[in-house]
């Protein structure tokens, strides 16, 4: 059973802002100043290096709006729309497919959105059959190949047709099953809806199946969210994971949709928190870190096990070895050392392809001590453990000689029970693991020079 501990006066002490470490440096670092010819450099360092291939697939569409969302997202109800992005897509596929080479495998495969389902079942033929022709896709159903799901958009055919293209993971977004809670965030989905995926996608199946839940969408409590997670624990999936829903209107303009009013307090967003956690843990799910959990046989738990587990802008993965590709508007990828983002709108996007250029608007080219910070942090976040040695022999450092001012800081987390410091390694406390962005930040150089930085709650 996993260890976890709950200690509300160390939570509020702690419950600040800080990244969630899906990249380090984070996207506040992007600069302009990356560009294509930065990226092509990256490239060519990245087939030096010869390690396998990540692809990443952004559809931006969605029928209706969910209130919650902070995605980037275009909200339609013509279908149309999709061609003419869908065509702009096979252009940058066959542009980025040239300047990998061949032998690189694809070893994680991932659609994500927006909607994934919302183009047609000929587009999804149509989409894999042109991403087989520019890259090296494996056939024998050993990769991570996932999509992410909208139940409302899918039915037992799509299900079945997915498979058939090569997926065999799906991550299934529910957020909650509350009738009044659905209506106040614009998101109108029945129970029967995602059963009847859950068991199309049992009946095909798909190596994993995840849920997700958002806890503090308006009118939620403890008991109301319960019963979400009861009938939820009735699907049986692989994994789960339950969101923060962080309310920034001022960022993201369907929040104003959403009445401030209607909130959880932070005191009712942490029982639920509490509540919730551990009962998935009773049910003899594993808390994997930064809201995860999963069965302790499915393949997150065993990676983690096994110090494989790494995570990156999907979230936890069980690749660590992978270079990133990102297509698509917004989508970021991870190629060598850099992170690259496309561009936001369509049209720019559109106008950039058809003139024979990638995308690429704004990145950023790792140093080593960016490389270095990256590991410290990846270990802590997915391990719950920092072994000296391994970054020594990785780095060709004095870690205590290097990190001397962030091991001063984590002195106080040692004394509130966070973690332990030994001479030769940082081990996270069972109090710590909730924190554990906190601790990781402690390592982040960005924020010490920049605290005004604004990021979601850490719980």
């Amino acid at each position: 059973m996993t260890e976890l501990v709950f200690n509300n006066d160390l939570i509020k002490k702690y419950d600040k802002s800080g990244p969630r470490y899906t990249s380090y440096p984070t996207a506040i670092q992007f600069s302009e100043d990356f560009n294509e010819a930065s990226y092509f450099e990256q490239v060519k360092l990245s087939n030096e290096r010869n390690t396998p291939l990540s692809l990443y697939f952004h559809i931006p569409f969605c029928d209706t709006v969910c209130f919650y969302c902070g995605c980037n997202k275009i909200i339609t109800k013509n279908r149309n729309h999709a061609q003419p992005y869908l065509d702009a897509v096979y252009k940058e596929l066959e542009m980025q497919g040239k300047l990998f080479k061949p032998t690189r495998i694809v070893k994680q495969l991932h659609w994500g959105g927006g909607t994934p389902t919302f183009i047609s079942h000929e587009q999804m033929t149509e989409l894999m059959q042109q991403t087989r022709k520019h890259f090296t896709l494996l056939d024998d159903d050993s990769g991570e190949y996932s999509i992410e799901l909208d139940p409302r958009e899918a039915n037992a055919a799509s299900i079945n047709l997915l498979r058939k293209l090569g997926f065999n993971r799906v991550s299934l977004g529910v957020q909650d099953f509350n009738p009044k809670v659905q209506q106040a965030v614009n998101r109108i989905q029945s129970y029967k809806e995602t059963r009847d995926v859950v068991v199309a996608a049992r009946k095909n199946e798909f190596h994993s199946i995840s849920l997700d839940l958002i806890y503090g969408l308006p009118f939620q409590t403890l008991e109301s969210f319960d019963e979400t997670v009861d009938r939820v624990l009735e699907l049986d999936p692989d994994r789960l994971s339950i969101f923060n829903y962080a309310h920034l209107p001022e960022m993201f303009k369907t929040q104003r949709q959403i009445n401030s009013a209607d909130l959880p307090s932070a005191e009712d967003k942490l029982s639920i928190l509490h509540h919730v956690t551990h009962k998935l843990i009773d049910a003899g799910y594993e808390f994997i870190g930064m809201d995860h959990f999963a069965k302790p046989n499915d393949e997150l738990a065993i990676a983690q096990r096994e110090r494989k587990l790494y995570r990156n802008f999907q979230g936890y993965s069980t690749n660590s070895d992978c270079d990133l590709v990102a297509l698509g508007i917004t989508s970021i990828g991870k190629v060598a050392d850099s992170y690259s983002q496309n561009i936001k709108t369509i049209k720019e996007y559109t106008d950039v392809i058809e003139s024979g250029h990638l995308p690429v608007f704004r990145g950023v080219a790792l140093t080593q001590d960016d490389v270095l910070r990256r590991e410290v942090i990846n270990q802590l976040i997915c391990h719950f453990e920092l072994k000296f040695k391994e970054i020594e022999n990785a780095f060709s450092i004095n870690f205590s000689d290097y990190f001397a001012d962030e091991l001063k800081q984590i002195k106080e987390m040692e004394a509130d029970s966070l973690l332990t410091l030994a001479n030769d390694e940082i081990r996270v406390m069972p109090e710590g693991k909730l924190l554990i962005r906190n601790i990781c930040m402690v390592f982040d150089i960005y924020l010490k020079a920049n605290k005004e930085q604004r990021f979601s709650k850490v719980i």
